[in-house]
């Protein structure tokens, strides 16, 4: 697919002879050629052209010389268009140093100095190295050419726009990463050669520290740690590998692996997209800073190895996926229990039409009066039946009301309308849209006019996604006084709800599992055209507007990443792959053009709590002009469904 700004990477592994820089540099050209052809950046391991262990040979002249030539052959060999890093021993003023060398196109571009060097429990590097803080020059003679060291250097490619920040083992494991530094000086890329031994628990505890250090600092992260070649009398090394972006671990590899290297694609878009909105991560200045500009060769396409999920708000490890709802249902509870507290009110008022937004609603107000220790009687749940109500919903939403011990009653709406209608001269044969608003904007009134009888506030039950596309009928039920599923997306609400059943279930109480999951099995549907001839529901939802499947998938992306249209596109035909690619370009052409169109809803949305990462609340997380001007997405939609 087209390359984007897509940036391949691997960590690699060598087989390691200690003390045989010849060897291991053939080792390192070898993994280099095996590489797939548009990687463009690969990360050796800590001291990988002398090896690690070497222990007192790291005093003999020999071994430091032949280190040196072995870098410098390195870098002549090693294939065009390649960012190479490679750890080795210098001598540099009188005093011997852990550096890895920055190689690429045939040149040495600098060389990164290790800070910290440990000389804790199984360490004794300080018998050794010296630390990056007493270097006092900027600049090394490697084969005639000055060459730029420092701990304070990155390496920047004004083709592709990486940065390269290069910190070496323990560098990272200290209060201050050296890698934090680089970040602010703009690297966007950390690479790490490392050695780092293995024992019970490191693993999970090194791989925390890649995750976290990525997130932090808003980059990718990759380590290459040395293998089991490296292990000595004391000690065994396990070639733990990571690439991390952001926080998410792209790929892993162990010693359980037979593989040499790993290798992923890092988004350098959402990157910068993520620097520049959360840009209190980036505000302090560093100085000192060296920085090496590069050219590499633009490449137009990329195989990205990677894989996207097609649900991206829903876990995909059933157990993660039960823990994260749990969470969701209990932080929208919260809100409403602490909103009732505040305002003094035990009393709440929620339209119930046994679809899955307002059972969820319904459960999240159980819930809250739980928490407050309410009487739940004091939960008014309304149902109103319409033209298009089904018996299934009906019966469903009857049910649901019983089991969770709430106040019900039926308020049909039938009567009420078509005397609306009758008022505003509509033709109640004419099934368009002032026939579907009429209904949702009398249901509303009605619950309106209820919580003043009942000294109560009205719950909301209209979900994210439906105020992504506007697909709510604007002062119908579009309002409500807290809206407690506002920042919960469409494809979330059906397994927050599967996961009251499950709970359910093992409660032993088996009337309300069945209930919510036959609600979880009923299509989505608003219910507000008549029914077929058989009873069953006419008109639904993802038959009009596309799938929510592919709606979330687009509006996570485009909300959280502010990636364009022809990246989400490409992106979803590799999520949805069995999705024809031309219902996914209509429905992305829906989501734009309603996107753009309705912003004038979420501009004036009620409270609600946010439980997610993204959230529409014009006094928060989503600010946006009603009149923006949609046509430079849609236009590229239209490239994309004429090409």
């Amino acid at each position: 697919m087209k390359r984007f700004q897509y940036y391949k990477v691997a960590a690699a592994t060598p087989k390691v002879a200690i003390g045989n820089p010849a060897q291991n540099v053939k080792e390192c050209l070898r993994i280099c050629d095996a590489l797939p052809e548009d990687t463009q950046c690969v990360v050796f391991p800590e001291l990988c052209i002398s090896g690690y262990t070497c222990q007192d040979l790291f005093y003999e002249d020999l071994l430091l010389e032949e280190s040196k030539k072995g870098l410098i052959d390195f870098a002549n060999q090693c294939r065009d268009n390649l960012v190479a890093i490679v750890g080795l021993p210098l001598v540099i003023e009188n005093r011997l140093y852990n550096c890895a060398a920055v190689c690429f196109n045939g040149n040495i571009l600098g060389i990164q100095v290790k800070t910290y060097i440990p000389s804790y429990n199984e360490y004794y590097e300080t018998r050794w190295f010296t630390s990056a803080k007493n270097l006092n020059t900027n600049f090394i003679e490697i084969d005639g050419t000055s060459i730029p060291v420092s701990n304070h250097i990155v390496f920047k490619d004004t083709t592709t726009k990486a940065c390269l920040g290069v910190e070496i083992c323990e560098d990272l494991w200290v209060t201050v990463p050296v890698s934090s530094t680089h970040a602010l000086a703009g690297a966007n890329v950390l690479c790490n050669p490392s050695a780092s031994n293995e024992i019970i628990a490191k693993r999970e505890y090194r791989r925390s520290l890649v995750q976290n250090q990525s997130a932090r600092c808003y980059a990718a992260y990759i380590y290459a740690s040395a293998g089991t070649d490296e292990s000595s009398s004391d000690l065994v090394f396990s070639g733990n590998n990571l690439i991390a972006q952001a926080g998410t671990i792209l790929e892993e590899m162990s010693f359980t692996d037979d593989r040499d290297f790993i290798v992923s694609e890092i988004d350098l878009q959402t990157l910068q997209n993520d620097r520049i909105h959360f840009k209190t991560s980036m505000e302090d200045n560093v100085e000192d800073y060296i920085e090496v500009s590069f050219q590499s060769e633009a490449i137009d396409t990329i195989e990205l190895s990677r894989s996207y999920d097609a649900y991206p708000f829903v876990p995909k490890d059933f157990h993660q996926r039960i823990n994260r709802c749990q969470s969701i249902l209990n932080l929208q509870a919260q809100g409403l229990a602490t909103r009732l507290r505040k305002i003094h009110c035990k009393d709440v008022i929620i339209g119930i039409s046994g679809g899955l937004d307002s059972t969820l609603a319904l459960l999240v107000c159980e819930k809250a009066f739980k928490i407050n220790d309410y009487d739940p009687k004091g939960i008014h749940a309304i149902t109103m039946p319409g033209f298009g109500t089904s018996t299934r919903t009906k019966t469903n939403a009857e049910i649901l009301m019983e089991l969770l011990g709430a106040s019900s009653e039926k308020i049909g709406i039938v009567d009420a309308v078509n005397q609306h209608f009758s008022d505003i001269h509509h033709d109640p044969k004419v099934l368009d849209i002032t026939y579907e608003n009429s209904q949702a904007r009398e249901r509303t009134q009605i619950l309106m006019d209820l919580s003043n009888q009942y000294n109560g506030i009205v719950v909301g039950t209209g979900d994210l996604s439906e105020l992504a596309l506007g697909w709510c009928t604007y002062n119908g039920d579009h309002m409500s006084m807290y809206a407690v599923n506002a920042s919960v997306p469409k494809t979330l609400v059906r397994y927050i709800v599967e996961t009251r059943a499950l709970q359910a279930k093992k409660e032993h109480m088996e009337e309300l599992y069945k209930v919510l999951m036959d609600i979880c099995d009923t299509p989505v549907s608003p219910e507000l055209l008549p029914l077929s001839e058989d009873g069953t529901i006419q008109q639904k939802t993802e038959e009009v507007l596309g799938s929510y499947d592919l709606h979330d998938f687009f509006l996570y992306h485009m909300l959280r990443h502010h990636q364009d249209p022809e990246k989400i596109y490409n992106l979803a035909c590799l999520a949805f792959k069995d999705v024809d690619q031309k219902v996914i370009q209509n429905a992305l052409d829906t989501f734009y053009r309603r996107f753009f169109a309705q912003q004038f809803k979420r501009n004036c949305m009620p409270d609600g709590v946010k439980v997610g990462s993204i959230c529409f609340s014009p006094r928060g997380d989503w600010r946006m002009p009603s009149d923006a001007n949609r046509e430079a997405w849609l236009a590229q939609v239209k490239k994309i469904t004429e090409a």
